[in-house]
């Protein structure tokens, strides 16, 4: 049975793929009989549904001591719910051909689910125990420790894993984003399914929940599977206040020494915020500088005319109460410097004389016309759907969102990229970077 799904979506990729450009898609707002909302797209041509849903809380609700809760919890709701142990649940997930995901950031749980239209109310019942009463038995919470922290010790030698826990805890250093979302070798094991139970509890409630459906549903079930899913949860919770922060440390360089081939370098500042409206130029600027891959000026300095890297990139990371600006690549150890010193050059020269029309216009472009392909299949979809909720953006950003990238003018570009990293890169450096030492700002 566990196939059935995946042959049923191999023989509609055709149909997949030719669902209505975004311009097209039709988003109803269904509010239940119980006041719970959903933006809903309806496909009457697959006999497939997609739910993507998210509640504020993430990682930021571990207690100070025992980080890693929210995603021992996540990894544990489809690991027995209700009358139905692991194996049981389990074994019911397979019958019906469920796809079900958790998973947490440092704001956020996700869950994602796609079930076929003939298998809804045992799949929805399914998710409704996973979400309502999770049995966090002993067996499982010890199984998912084991690789939890299995995961950990491998993450002590991965470079990548260092460079990226470096910089969190240096920037955010006394906040609740310096914490590492998947716990430490010392938090683990200290985690009990009291501690898992008291998580959910707080972050399992309506007052924070957004949910995406896309799929062969209409309203009216809709409405009804909203309140059987979502309707015995806590109205609210006692959500943990996490105070608004910029990252800290700008101009300062800290160096790991690792014994591995090549160095992984990663470096962030100040971004802007996804409700700042300087956003949208913010995000054609970055497309241009590192985000556009074979066509940005980072990739053509590194790696093009100087082959220091195999590839470099830049993004924005726009958190609810932190924005970011960031590069990363892996170079080789002998030649650190250099390409640390390109790629500082290139963020310096965006900020004081900004992109050139040519490159404005290839970015909006490129933007807009890829837009399309996060549309491509319901899950997409319904992805897409939710994060504008969590950004708050209105139902109508789909229809919109092209004509703010078109609006972006020289002008607006080259102001914004002066805002970019302002205050100067925390840069974390992992492996054995030659002649490349760490440094204070202003050192």
């Amino acid at each position: 049975m566990s196939r059935l799904l995946s042959l049923t979506v191999a023989a509609l990729a055709l149909i997949v793929v030719a669902i209505s450009p975004a311009a097209a898609i039709q988003i109803e707002r269904v509010v239940s009989p119980g006041g719970i909302e959903a933006w809903l797209v309806r496909e009457s041509t697959l006999p497939l549904i997609s739910w993507h849903f998210s509640f504020r809380g993430g990682a930021n609700e571990d207690e100070e001591p025992k980080s890693g809760t929210a995603s021992m919890a996540a990894a544990l709701l489809d690991d027995g719910a209700g009358e139905l142990d692991a194996k049981a649940f389990q074994q019911r997930v397979e019958e019906n051909a469920l796809e079900l995901r958790f998973s947490v950031t440092r704001d956020h749980v996700y869950g994602s689910v796609r079930m076929l239209r003939s298998r809804q109310d045992a799949s929805l019942e399914l998710l409704r125990l996973a979400l309502n009463q999770p049995r966090f038995d002993a067996d499982a919470i010890d199984r998912v420790r084991a690789q939890m922290l299995s995961g950990l010790r491998r993450e002590t030698t991965n470079p990548n894993s260092i460079a990226t826990r470096t910089w969190w805890r240096a920037a955010f250093a006394g906040h609740p984003y310096a914490r590492q979302t998947n716990g430490t070798l010392e938090s683990v094991p200290t985690i009990t399914a009291e501690d898992l139970r008291g998580y959910t509890r707080r972050v399992f409630t309506r007052a924070h929940l957004k949910i995406a459906v896309v799929g062969d549903i209409d309203a009216a079930t809709l409405g009804q599977a909203l309140d059987r899913l979502f309707g015995a949860l806590p109205a609210s919770g006692n959500l943990t206040a996490v105070p608004d922060v910029r990252p800290r440390d700008g101009g300062r360089r800290i160096v790991v020494q690792l014994d591995v081939p090549q160095s992984v370098v990663q470096l962030g500042g100040l971004g802007i915020a996804r409700k700042d409206p300087d956003f949208i130029p913010a995000f054609v600027v970055n497309h241009m500088l590192g985000g556009g891959s074979f066509t940005s000026r980072l990739y053509n300095e590194v790696r093009e005319k100087r082959g220091l890297a195999y590839g470099v990139y830049s993004y924005l990371l726009p958190y609810d109460h932190a924005a970011m600006f960031m590069v990363s690549t892996q170079t080789a150890a002998d030649r650190t410097g250099e390409a640390l010193d390109v790629i500082e050059a290139q963020i310096a020269r965006m900020a004081s004389e900004g992109p050139t029309e040519d490159e404005l216009a290839k970015a909006k472009a490129y933007l807009k016309g890829s837009y399309a392909l996060r549309f491509d299949t319901s899950s997409k979809i319904a992805a897409t759907l939710l994060q504008n909720q969590l950004d708050e953006l209105g139902i109508d950003y789909i229809n919109r969102r092209n004509g703010l990238i078109d609006a972006v003018t020289i002008d607006d570009a080259r102001r914004v990229a002066k805002r970019l990293g302002v205050g100067g890169m925390l840069t974390t450096v992992v492996g054995r970077p030659k002649g490349l030492a760490s440094k204070e700002p202003g050192g």
